[in-house]
């Protein structure tokens, strides 16, 4: 029997993975894995148990990544998200929360105690998960391992009217500027930095529409290029 389909896309935030991830998904019949929400949900729990960025209790938070029950619920958007029983879908996306999420990724056990659960998940169904280790931590074996990003004012540009449409607009230097420091953040943290390695295939989609995207990555794996 062959291993699940394992498609690993990543990228810096508002690069249009999640839109892209859903899409690619849906074509390849296989699960939508959004990892980040995963990391976004610990984020809720620890803000609403008090805690404070920058984290100054990383054992605290620890002790609530292992003890929350995070389900990723499928759903026509993507994935609904229940913490603890509740729909947490909306509470994720909050902007400060994206910044909890950086914080709490940051964390060494918080990163192993999702990603033995993102990969029980690809392991159960294979699935299209996206994040920010999946091809280098979570999943670093599959040949289907794509780095997607886009100019960061594009992806403030991108974030801002997705904020604008959920009804919780925020200004669009405040974004870019938030969107600039998880990007160092991401990128300088010990564990699992968001990097990518020589067997990633690279994909920029500044100026590109989120067909043309999800047409060449299908093609790409479809091909098994």
């Amino acid at each position: 029997m062959s291993p699940p389909l394992i498609v690993a896309i990543d990228g810096p935030s508002g690069a249009g993975k999640s839109t892209v991830a859903r899409a690619l998904a849906a074509r390849l019949d296989v699960p939508y894995i959004d990892t980040g929400a995963m990391y976004r949900a610990v984020g809720v729990a620890a803000e609403r148990a008090g805690a404070k960025l920058p984290i100054d209790d990383p054992e605290a938070v620890v002790r609530i990544a292992e003890a929350s029950h995070i389900e990723l619920v499928p759903a026509p958007e993507g994935n609904r998200v229940l913490l603890d029983g509740e729909d947490v879908s909306a509470a994720i996306r909050r902007p400060e929360i994206s910044l909890y999420a950086s914080a709490v990724s940051a964390i060494p056990a918080v990163r192993r105690t999702l990603v033995a659960q993102q990969q029980r998940l690809g392991r159960e169904r294979g699935g299209v998960l996206e994040g920010r280790d999946i091809g280098t931590k979570v999943f670093p074996d599959t040949p289907h391992k794509f780095f997607l990003t886009a100019e960061a004012p594009e992806r403030a540009g991108r974030r801002t009217r997705e904020l604008a449409e959920r009804g919780t607009p925020r200004p669009y230097p405040d974004v870019l500027r938030e969107m600039e420091k998880r990007d160092r953040d991401d990128g300088s943290r010990t564990d699992s930095p968001l990097t990518l390695d020589s067997r990633y295939t690279l994909i920029d989609s500044t100026g590109r529409d989120v067909a043309a995207v999800v047409d060449e990555i299908e093609r790409r794996v479809r091909g098994g290029i």
